[in-house]
């Protein structure tokens, strides 16, 4: 949607800022805190966790862009609102999608250990579908018209209905093949996968429900916002849990070797 003119009360330019700060700092916390882990995770996670720290780190640098827009287009003074003239520049949130969506599948894949050859293979199809509906989605968020807003939105859940099928479906062999110790996790990890996903094309429809102007705006901002919390670090937290569980798992495992060798030479 548009956001010339919009004109916000005081109370949904507070809301709106003081998501983007949550944010910025929720980002940027996970970053720091993913690329401290990475040196604790086997060798095998390390891409994966390299990635954990890649959306959340794209994700913080463009939520400040994103923040400083929004500052620079409305002054905020004694619970007043007023338009400064330069437009608030919306269009860095789908440059984050466009790199970070593709990454967030691909973390989940290579975290549960698949073949080679199948985790290549779903990496490149999960991550082209899901660049291809950010891509389909994005000229439909910046029509004031409905119509067009619900052909983009259509033609960009096809796609996304293709995804979240391959996950519920496609890899429910592979979730049943993961140690049992995890498999629990990275079921759950699938789940917030899908259901997070689910938010952006509910927060997507806002204005052709009956929201609009600064209300629809709002609603928009928050939505994606929190939405973007959920994708990011919490599924980054749920990537780093795996990934260390099966680490120890790993580890025990080859302790548990050294010491049947050492028994058999004594």
């Amino acid at each position: 949607m548009g956001y010339i003119d919009v004109e916000y009360t005081g109370g949904q330019y507070e809301i709106i800022y003081n998501t983007f700060s949550l944010v910025i700092a929720a980002m940027g916390a996970s970053t720091l805190f993913f690329l401290f882990q990475y040196p604790m995770v086997a060798k095998q996670f390390k891409t994966a966790m390299i990635i954990t720290a890649l959306v959340t780190g794209i994700a913080c640098y463009h939520y400040v862009r994103i923040f400083n827009s929004f500052t620079e287009a409305y002054q905020y003074d004694k619970g007043n609102v007023t338009a400064l003239g330069p437009q608030f520049n919306d269009a860095y949130r789908y440059v984050d999608w466009l790199l970070t969506v593709p990454l967030l599948l691909m973390e989940l894949v290579l975290v549960m250990e698949l073949p080679k050859v199948e985790t290549r293979k779903l990496c490149v199809k999960l991550g082209s579908l899901a660049a291809l509906m950010v891509i389909l989605g994005y000229p439909g968020e910046v029509s004031d018209s409905h119509s067009v807003r619900w052909i983009f939105w259509t033609l960009a859940m096809v796609p996304f209905i293709l995804i979240v099928y391959t996950l519920f479906v496609g890899l429910r062999g592979s979730v049943a093949c993961q140690p049992e110790e995890c498999r629990g996790l990275v079921s759950c990890a699938r789940y917030v996968t899908v259901i997070s996903w689910c938010t952006y094309p509910i927060v997507y429809v806002f204005p052709m429900l009956g929201l609009d102007g600064a209300g629809a705006a709002t609603a928009v901002q928050i939505g994606y916002s929190l939405a973007d919390l959920i994708a990011k670090p919490v599924m980054g937290i749920m990537v780093w849990s795996i990934a260390s569980r099966k680490s120890q798992l790993s580890e025990d495992a080859d302790g548990g070797g050294l010491l049947r060798d050492s028994a058999t030479h004594v």
